[in-house]
């Protein structure tokens, strides 16, 4: 029988689906499946199955064994790791657990995984799935930040590296599929109880629990997670009016200011998802439900100062010492999802038939303050900025398919999809700005006062800007799949039609704009099994969807540098060509060692340009002559390239079956044209490794281990700024004691190498001083952050 799940998780926009498990599944003993899984592969989401198991909480809770990464008999390139891969390391969140796994990059902050770049691509490149259904993600990008996921309900990670006609074709880097625990597996319950030290001293708890069993017929599961969140960073920026292209000296010469920040992000998270589901021989109907709920404040302080290291001493027109600036920011995030899904599956005499219909909601709260204290004046200047953002994300989806049997060996499957999905966007701005007088300024001091003292007690009226978009699709898709001897095959395509309306909500009258797009991609993946090992092949057109902010209407002034931004809601698609070849060998029973070699070829790309009036002369920017207004369009192609290898096996050929070793190894490489000559896709790290091992003791059931991973540097360029992203690396380690078979607890030190990220600037007014390298800003900029420590203990009942 097909093995269909269906979850609904959302950390963004609160949708995802998660398959369910066959009728077989939940008939048969633990005991015997349990032991089928140790022994056997991974079974990916379209592969029929007979040895699908319910996983007990004791299992979950006590690993007796070392987690390697599986292997995948589809026909799709397929890395698959289980939650036993990872989760000794106890990863907070999902994007915590993709960091172990190959081609994975981010570029977030240190100590946060929210944003996943696939293959080093921007996160707009990659589809996120949740057990194979795509999840949309609230960010104005369409990315999915991972960050809300909590990694306790990760069953398995998939890493799926080309695309199938069954999937909506947004995947041009490739596919993470996150497959989750639900009722058809997880037999029982189980308690989680734990908390993170700080270096600052910071504690955060952290709790759960999870429950799996049989009710009213069917099989039930609800679990419920409470995290602690904390990151406290500390930030130094150096800037100069001219970079070392120009001027070797210009350490000396050319300095501006120096600033120095704390910025600490504490919040949160709540979740809580349920589902029930009954089968019989012929059909299967799941229903499911989560809710998420963030809260979350960002604090940063920052203090500019006339001299590279002093904070007092010669000052330069300024009241207080070296101080130049003060600048208080603080955002209060709160985000709230939830969803609601149901399925239906039903196997006839000429067929089965699956049916998913489900509806979505996110909301999004952002209240931002910055008050700060210019005292580089003859006359120090306060300027207080609010902001007061609201997202409003809703979808309705329904998806119905039918397959045939063609022969024993052969399936075609038809199906349709169809999405209405409106977005609203409210942001509201307002500005005050005054001098401050001589008694207000007296004594100042920035480790006492702070700018938020001289806040006026009314602000004037927040400028509203309020947008509505309307995308609705409409998809098609055919494949045809099937095993012959030693071949496992898939070809089929798929055309999605896209209809997008951009309404603007506040300006009255104002006619809405409209925009419609088809694209037809097609698929096919083939694993030809040789020996021990096997040959994968596969390629598929993909695309990428415009972003929500590049299609919105209206001009930003001084969006970039001096220069204005003008929104293109026209915008299409970009589109991609790509192909992947791969092998991998098992080592043993559990081993594998792989690699593979990607190639795409993007076109269509979305590049920022110059506006032109209907003469063809560049239209003048908001600051006046030598400043334009950008916008962006569909221009030029791209090449994106690499390749990537994984091992993960024990060392039991060495007569250590209890020592298992793991590593893998991504690089990276791409080339696109702009106007400024070429380069790599915009922060693509040239490199990703981690490698690690786990020990496990079992006449002490005790278990102990390492990982390493280090991330190569990554270059950006946009139109008035160029950054140059490198990071330290990431050591973290773990420990844990078993007792019986059901207790277990787990020490992890994370970040034990005090990560860094260090940035380099450079900053141009005008397109013509980016060409001529005339430099507003050069600046030089390092975050840290300390090493996190985490205590966590699981019973099983």
């Amino acid at each position: 029988m097909l093995r269909t799940q269906l979850f609904v998780g959302s950390a963004v926009t609160a949708l995802a689906t998660v398959f369910a498990a066959p009728a077989h599944a939940a008939e048969a003993d633990p005991q015997t499946l349990a032991a089928a899984v140790q022994s056997g592969g991974a079974i990916a989401e379209t592969e029929e199955t007979e040895d699908d198991a319910i996983q007990s909480a004791k299992e979950i809770v006590v690993q007796g064994s070392i987690g390697f990464r599986n292997r995948s008999d589809s026909a799709e390139p397929v890395l698959v790791y289980d939650e036993e891969y990872f989760q000794r390391f106890e990863p907070l969140t999902a994007g915590d657990a993709l960091k172990r796994v190959p081609g994975v990059t981010f570029l977030s902050d240190v100590l946060e995984s929210d944003g996943a770049r696939l293959r080093g691509l921007d996160p707009g490149y990659t589809q996120i799935l949740i057990n194979g259904e795509r999840v949309p993600g609230g960010q104005s990008d369409r990315s999915f930040f991972l960050d809300r996921i909590p990694a306790e309900l990760i069953e398995q990670v998939e890493i799926v590296r080309s695309s199938s006609a069954r999937r909506t074709g947004d995947a041009v880097a490739g596919s993470l599929n996150i497959k989750l625990r639900d009722g058809f597996a997880l037999d029982g319950g189980y308690l989680r109880a734990g908390g993170l030290f700080f270096d600052d001293g910071e504690f955060k708890p952290s709790g759960g629990f999870y429950y799996g069993g049989a009710l009213a017929g069917g099989r039930v599961l609800v679990g419920a997670n409470v995290q602690g969140r904390y990151n406290p960073k500390e930030k130094s920026s150096l800037r100069y009016g001219d970079s070392p292209e120009n001027n070797p000296n210009f350490a000396a010469d050319d300095f501006t200011n120096r600033e120095d920040q704390t910025d600490v992000r504490d919040g949160t998270d709540y979740a809580f998802n349920a589902s029930w589901g009954i089968e019989s021989e012929t059909t299967e109907f799941e229903l499911l439900g989560n809710f998420v709920r963030t809260e979350r404040t960002e604090t940063e302080r920052s203090f500019e100062y006339n001299d590279p290291t002093a904070i007092n001493g010669p000052v330069r027109a300024t009241p207080a010492g070296n101080l130049l600036t003060d600048n208080a920011n603080v955002s209060d995030i709160t985000q709230e999802s939830f969803a609601i899904i149901g399925k239906l599956d039903h196997e006839w005499s000429i067929g089965e038939t699956q049916l998913r219909v489900g509806y979505s909601s996110f909301d999004e709260q952002r209240d931002e303050f910055e008050y700060e204290v210019d005292f580089d004046r003859s006359a120090p200047r306060f300027t207080g900025d609010l902001i007061d953002q609201a997202i409003k994300d809703t979808e309705l989806f329904v998806n119905l398919e039918h397959e045939f049997e063609l022969n024993d060996n052969l399936e075609f499957a038809i199906g349709g999809f169809v999405q209405n999905k409106d977005r609203d966007t409210d942001l509201q701005t307002v500005r005050s700005r005054f001098n401050l007088t001589a008694a207000n300024r007296q004594g100042y001091d920035q480790f006492t006062r702070n700018p938020a003292e001289f806040a006026p007690a009314t602000f004037p009226p927040l400028e509203p800007t309020t947008t509505r978009i309307e995308e609705d699709r409409r998809d098609l898709y055919a494949l045809v799949e099937g095993e012959y001897d030693n071949l496992t095959f898939e070809v089929g395509i798929r055309w999605e039609n896209t209809d997008v309306t951009i309404t603007d909500l506040v300006a009255a009258g104002t006619p809405a704009i409209n925009s419609d797009y088809d694209e037809f991609l097609p698929s096919a993946s083939m694993k030809i099994e040789v020996g021990e090992g096997r040959v994968t092949l596969s390629g598929a057109r993909t695309l990428r969807r415009p972003n929500f902010n590049f299609l919105t209407p209206g001009t930003l002034e001084a969006e970039f540098g001096d220069n204005d931004f003008l929104g293109n809601p026209l915008l299409l698609p970009e589109t991609a060509w790509g192909g992947d070849v791969g092998y991998e060998h098992k080592i043993g029973r559990t081993g594998v060692v792989g690699v593979n070699v990607f190639y795409r070829d993007v076109s269509n790309l979305t590049e920022l340009s110059t506006l032109l009036d209907a003469s063809g002369a560049p239209v003048e920017g908001s600051e006046g002559p030598g400043t334009f207004v950008y916008t962006p369009r569909n221009t030029g192609s791209g090449e994106v390239y690499g390749i990537e290898f994984d091992a993960s096996f024990s060392l039991a050929f060495l007569g250590l079956p209890d020592t298992g070793v793991f590593g893998n190894l991504a690089v990276l490489d791409s080339k696109i044209t702009d106007e400024f000559g070429e380069r790599r896709f915009n922060d693509q790290s040239k490199f990703v490794y981690n490698f690690g091992a786990i020990q496990n003791i079992p006449q002490f059931g005790a278990a102990f281990g390492a990982t390493y991973r280090k991330q190569g540097s990554a270059f950006g360029r946009l139109v008035g700024e160029e950054v140059t992203t490198r990071y330290g690396a990431d050591l973290e380690v773990f420990i844990e004691k078993r007792f019986g078979d059901s207790f277990t607890i787990r020490a992890v030190g994370s970040n034990l190498l005090d990560s860094t990220k260090d940035e380099v600037f450079n900053k141009f007014a005008t397109t013509g001083d980016q060409v001529g390298r005339d430099f507003d800003e050069y600046e030089i900029e390092s975050e840290r952050a300390g090493p996190v420590f985490q205590i966590v203990a699981r019973y099983a009942f």
